[in-house]
C-alpha cells in the first residue's frame, strides 16, 4: 500500500503519514521505507483516541452519507464516485460548526481583523 501510495506522489512531495501506534507502523521496513522518501512519521499518542478523533468523524459520516446508500458495480465506480463524495465534502457539504459554510470555504475566507 505504501509504495503504492508513492508512485502517486510527485519526486518533490514530502507528505506527512499519519497513523496510530499499532505494530505494524513501528516496524523497522516500514520506517526504513519512509525515511526513503523523506516523509515524516506521525503517530497517535498511545492510548489517546482523541488524535485520531476528526478523521474517525470523517469516516463515520462517509460511510453513513456515502457507502452504506449505494452499491458499485466495480472498484473503479466506487473509486470515481468517492473522489465525487470526497469533492462534495469539502467544497459544497455545509458544516454548523464551520459558520454554515464549507471546510473549503471556511479555511478560505477572508480574515477579519
Amino acid at each position: 500500500m505504501l509504495r503504492k501510495a508513492f508512485s502517486r506522489l510527485g519526486r518533490d512531495e514530502r507528505p506527512q503519514l499519519h497513523s496510530d501506534q499499532g505494530w505494524q507502523y513501528q516496524m523497522d521496513a516500514w520506517r526504513r521505507l519512509l525515511d526513503q522518501r523523506s516523509i515524516r512519521q506521525s503517530m497517535s499518542g498511545k492510548g489517546n483516541c482523541l488524535d485520531n478523533a476528526a478523521m474517525e468523524s470523517f469516516f463515520a459520516t462517509l460511510k453513513t452519507e456515502f457507502f452504506y446508500l449505494n452499491e458499485f458495480d466495480s472498484i473503479e465506480q466506487l473509486q470515481a464516485e468517492l473522489r465525487h463524495y470526497i469533492h462534495y465534502y469539502n467544497h459544497e457539504r455545509i458544516r454548523l460548526k464551520l459558520k454554515e459554510l464549507s471546510p473549503v470555504q471556511y479555511r478560505t475566507q477572508p480574515l477579519k481583523i
